[in-house]
């Protein structure tokens, strides 16, 4: 897996040539916190640029997060590119699609103006479109009543899982749950048991070395979600300080990271959808409504899938996130080849792809998008099995490409940093983000086994 080599020790880069060291950025105390009109004129070191922002956030969002991966099962060429031709092939067919994914920049920007920064509002509720069509639902109970072959169960996730057999389809596709339906129960009932022991062991008697993480877990917890409700229940915000303060111990090499609780949300909000009535928004719900079993095993499986998803990523996040670095780097690469037009103009204007696509890249877009599109993103990034981290960095490509016309039409540094920090993602649903993964499936076709097939010089940076 991408995210779990050494970096220092891989001298290839992502088309296999030398790379460039990582670039330094413009201060962020000049260029970031935009105040009146900046123009950038210094550089600095990436453990500089760390010191003087404790993110790459947008303006006044002080949390720091960290990106997952998953490993185990793999997914075949085959199996990803038979979905995702499938989902590109029905786009072609739709009518009136373009016109039903245009905003309107206009009246989009007034609405981003006037909301917390970088914090897509709650998406209001719709039905559930393909991936809960009758038709899908019928093949996943069918393979989900044996015990069901990996590969298959990886395809036909791939296009999106429904919301009635999700939580049981992270749980296999992330290895906490056994293919065999007969182990399944003694496995979970051991596995929430020993969370539960290390809830009493370490989270109910907190030592002196673990003080300090626990404060800036109790700090950070309760900013999480400021704009959905659900979140703001004390009865949620005790359950996300013991997740994370159990992963932080489990974990000494990396430690707690501000802004992880991010990653926890998608894994909390599937389990908790498990024991809800259907018809029941989750973003209202009141989670001290259900029965205490049913709030510990949304609590353990929680921190379980989510222990499974950051494994073998952990230069992401260790001192100096190297993996990020690297991940910067063929993020600038690639869409210096796919789209030299844009590439140039952000460069002409000193803006670093470090001040944007860090946060992209550490916490898998969940700040850039509404908390259900996050969800759906997550059954391409799980069916993607160990190939997940590479594949994200084809989708921050898609999503920044995305973003194209508006771009271009910012012609100073102020106005492409407002944008790229509050992209007007708020009315995404579903079929945004489905046509976000196929152009990411047709970028990683294009350019990961033939990088040079479209210029032969490198466009200067």
């Amino acid at each position: 897996m991408e995210g779990s080599r050494n970096v220092d020790g891989d001298k290839a880069s992502f088309w296999k040539k030398n790379s460039k060291t990582v670039p330094g950025r413009p201060s962020p105390k000049k260029d970031v916190k935009i105040i009146g009109k900046v123009k950038p004129t210094t550089t600095t070191s990436f453990q500089e640029f760390q010191a003087s922002v404790s993110d790459a956030w947008e303006l006044g969002d002080d949390e720091f997060c960290i990106v997952p991966g998953i490993e185990k099962t793999r997914i075949s060429k085959r199996v990803s590119e038979s979905a995702a031709l499938n989902v590109i092939n029905s786009h072609r067919n739709s009518e009136g699609c373009a016109e039903s994914t245009s905003m309107k920049p206009d009246i989009e920007w007034e609405i981003m103006r006037n909301r917390i920064p970088g914090r897509p509002q709650p998406l209001r509720c719709t039905n559930q479109q393909d991936e809960d069509c009758e038709s899908k639902l019928s093949k996943f109970q069918t393979l989900l009543a044996g015990s069901p072959s990996m590969n298959d169960l990886c395809e036909l996730s791939w296009s999106g899982i429904p919301v009635k057999i999700r939580p049981v389809s992270w749980r296999l596709l992330l290895g906490y749950l056994p293919v065999n339906l007969e182990r399944r129960g003694g496995v979970l009932e051991r596995k929430r048991q020993e969370y539960w022991n290390s809830v009493k062991q370490y989270y109910e008697n907190v030592t002196e070395e673990y003080q300090e993480t626990y404060h800036q877990i109790h700090i950070d917890v309760p900013r999480m979600n400021p704009t959905i409700p659900l979140f703001q229940f004390k009865t949620v915000q005790q359950m996300f300080e013991r997740i994370l303060f159990i992963w932080a111990i489990r974990h000494p090499a990396s430690g707690y990271v501000q802004g992880i609780n991010d990653l926890v949300t998608p894994f909390y909000v599937v389990f908790l959808q498990e024991m809800i009535p259907d018809d029941a928004p989750f973003e209202l719900f009141d989670v001290n409504s259900l029965r205490q079993d049913q709030r510990d095993i949304i609590e353990a499986d929680s921190f379980w899938c989510l222990s499974k998803f950051l494994d073998g990523i952990q230069d992401n996040y260790v001192f100096a996130q190297l993996g990020i670095q690297k991940k910067v780097n063929q993020l600038k690469e690639l869409i210096q080849r796919v789209d030299e037009t844009l590439h140039k103009h952000l460069i002409s204007h000193n803006v670093d792809y470090l001040q944007f696509s860090f946060r992209w890249l550490n916490n898998l877009l969940t700040r850039e998008l509404p908390l259900r599109c996050t969800i759906r993103l997550w059954d391409t990034y799980l069916a993607e099995c160990d190939t997940f981290a590479s594949f994200q960095l084809y989708v921050c490509a898609a999503f920044l490409l995305n973003w194209k016309k508006q771009l271009l039409n910012e012609n100073d540094f102020q106005g492409l940093m407002i944008l790229l920090q509050n992209l007007p993602t708020r009315e995404w649903t579903g079929q945004q983000i489905r046509l976000l993964i196929a152009e990411a499936y047709k970028l990683k076709v294009e350019f990961a086994d033939a990088p040079n097939h479209l210029q032969s010089n490198q466009v200067a940076s």
